[in-house]
């Protein structure tokens, strides 16, 4: 090695007898690593090597400052492609690639640093310092590639394939069901009933609360429940189910005429759900699109991966016991509360003391509990729970590319208070409804929800 080598690349070629130059030297080239990997290598070993990690750095950091981009000025078609399980598995592998390429670089540099020529007091804390900056990013990157490994699945397992669907009149329009498959019961039974009209611009929603004993629910022209009972749900010739109320459509459908919506009812879609979804379009009169349904079991897993919820309880409510008091195993108080999963689900069951249109309340209120609880924060440090219970949990036929526009509708929405409108005595009588009257509440709740040039 000639002196003019040492004097132009120090770092490539150092005076290895100076062991405090060795010793700057190697925290130089270890913290560079760490900061731009590759750059150790280029300046002080394999310039291929180098050239591989500061390529696939650029790149990463070039995909993230797009992403960012995106997200500002085009935020619907960026959140839709990273809603795509393929994209997620892509990247989700890139990472893990990315990682293995840091551990070799990193170990790499840590070789470099030639710690035998490094100052006797400095050899230990270069060396914890490279494995720390090697180490940890990687266990990061591995939890970051697990993380989206589980959203991903959980995307498959809820979301149906399709195409994005449009908007009706500027609005979509969502069935909501909290669902309860309780013993001694036929079928699944719909206890919580709702439709959430959203802005498709604003994300301004309206939030129909519809009774589980509503009676003689119009059907569509075009549903294949309008032939069986055209002046309305058991209003020609009754129903197989006894008492013809909304929440017993779906066990109407399932057990007694599963056949009912063959030609209509895509592959998973249960003719119970699309009876529910009809029955709700035609006694508010909007065009129901979906359908999300909740198991209300599975409610208490979910509240206990978020920690809990807490809600201003109205009145001293039983947990357990029938309609007639007998078995209350405990009480939940009035006041605010933080409940776990195990008080929460009681809280939205309760049926001693109260009636059902309170019962509908506190589910409601439950729901927004829920939604509080989802903060970024609390979501990240739960990410895996959460996202396995709500996988077992929740059924839709939202199409997965419908994702980046209801994430962005979402965003949007906390910029307004939802219109609430209960079709509840005294203002609804649910065994004597008249309809016209309810499709006026509706649309009047609507234009509330819809933006100022609208009602222009």
């Amino acid at each position: 090695m000639s002196l003019s080598q040492q004097l132009e690349h120090p770092i490539r070629y150092p005076e290895r007898t100076s062991p405090p130059f060795m010793t700057k030297r190697s925290f130089w080239l270890v913290v560079l690593g760490f900061v731009l990997p590759g750059s150790a290598q280029v300046l002080a070993g394999n310039r291929k090597l180098g050239r591989v990690g500061l390529g696939a750095t650029i790149a990463l950091l070039l995909g993230g400052l797009l992403s960012v981009l995106g997200l500002i000025f085009f935020r619907v078609p960026t959140l839709s492609f990273f809603t795509h399980t393929i994209v997620l598995f892509v990247l989700q592998w890139v990472i893990v690639a990315y990682a293995i390429l840091w551990v070799i670089i990193g170990f790499d540099t840590l070789r470099l640093t030639n710690l035998v020529k490094v100052g006797k007091n400095w050899r230990v804390p270069v060396s914890i310092l490279s494995v720390c900056l090697t180490v940890l990013p990687v266990a990061g990157a591995l939890w970051v590639s697990g993380t989206i490994g589980v959203g991903r699945d959980a995307l498959s397992s809820i979301f149906a394939r399709g195409a994005s669907v449009a908007p009706v009149d500027g609005r979509y329009n969502i069935l909501l069901l909290g669902a309860d498959a309780g013993d001694g019961r036929d079928g699944l039974r719909p206890d919580s009933i709702s439709v959430v009209s959203i802005d498709a611009k604003t994300g301004q929603s309206t939030i129909i609360g519809l009774p589980r004993e509503l009676t003689g629910m119009p059907f569509p022209e075009d549903s294949p429940m309008h032939e069986l009972h055209p002046t309305g749900f058991g209003n020609d010739w009754g129903c197989y189910i006894g008492r013809c109320y909304m929440n017993g459509l779906y066990t109407e459908i399932s057990i007694f005429d599963p056949d009912r919506y063959a030609g209509v009812a895509k592959a998973g879609e249960e003719p119970g759900i699309l009876a529910l979804v009809d029955a709700a379009s035609g006694a508010t009169g909007l065009d129901v699109q979906f359908y999300v349904l909740i198991d209300m079991d599975g409610f208490s897993d979910l509240i206990d991966a978020l920690g809990g919820v807490d809600i201003n309880v109205q009145q001293r409510l039983p947990i357990g016991g029938d309609a007639h008091g007998n078995g209350i195993e405990g009480w939940i108080e009035a006041g605010q509360q933080h409940m776990n999963g195990f008080n929460a689900q009681w809280y939205a069951r309760s049926r001693y003391t109260t009636d059902d249109y309170d019962r509908m309340r506190r589910q409601r209120e439950l729901q927004e509990a829920i939604l509080a609880q989802m903060n970024p924060v609390n979501v990240l440090k739960q990410f895996k729970d959460i996202v396995e219970t709500g996988s077992s949990i929740v059924w839709t036929n939202m199409p997965e590319s419908m994702l980046g526009p209801f994430l962005d509708l979402a965003t949007r929405a906390k910029d307004h208070t939802p219109v609430t409108v209960e079709l509840t005595p005294p203002e609804v009588q649910p065994e004597a409804p008249d309809y016209d009257y309810i499709h006026e509440l509706v649309a009047d709740a609507v234009r509330q929800a819809s933006p100022a040039e609208e009602e222009e």
